[in-house]
């Protein structure tokens, strides 16, 4: 299952396929094509989604996950919202929106997305760090972090018999 949503100038991609090893993923202006190998069959997947509108493939994206690969595509133009994600209009069944990220054209921006959000730090907050297409993420580093004293740390007492 593929599921999208759209912002102010970029659209959401995000394949479900649990476990997928080196995905292939290829952003063109006007398509998007994935091919791999995963899910609880460790079957093949393939699929070319043509797109409504262009995008820039440059400054688009791909991030893969233990359970899906999320797509960022920065829109060629910033015009008005993409009435659907394919070029083709009918329904496709593999094919759902993403309500969690989606936003209307005209709802106000309180959470600080949309418009006035550059891709940038849409790529930061679903992970990205930077990354280019297929960019690994920067893992987080613990080493910092100082190990504190805690009442579950105390050694548990010898049981006492009744003998």
């Amino acid at each position: 299952m593929v599921t999208w949503a759209q912002r102010q100038g970029v659209v959401f991609l995000t394949i479900c396929l649990e476990d997928c090893k080196e995905p292939e993923v290829k952003i063109e202006p006007n398509s998007v094509f994935f091919k791999g190998v995963g899910g609880t069959e460790n079957k093949p997947h393939e699929v070319t989604i043509n797109l409504f509108k262009e995008v820039d493939s440059e400054k688009s994206a791909f991030f893969p996950r233990d359970r899906n690969i999320e797509l960022v595509l920065k829109k060629k133009d910033d015009g008005p919202y993409w009435p659907q994600l394919t070029k083709e209009k009918q329904k496709f069944h593999w094919l759902k929106v993403d309500f969690n990220k989606w936003r209307d054209e005209d709802d106000s921006d309180d959470e600080g997305t949309g418009q006035n959000q550059d891709l940038d730090e849409i790529m930061r907050q679903i992970g990205g760090l930077g990354g280019g297409a297929g960019g690994e993420m920067d893992k987080p580093s613990f080493d910092d972090l100082e190990a504190e004293e805690d009442s579950d740390d105390e050694g548990i007492p010898d049981l006492e018999s009744n003998e």
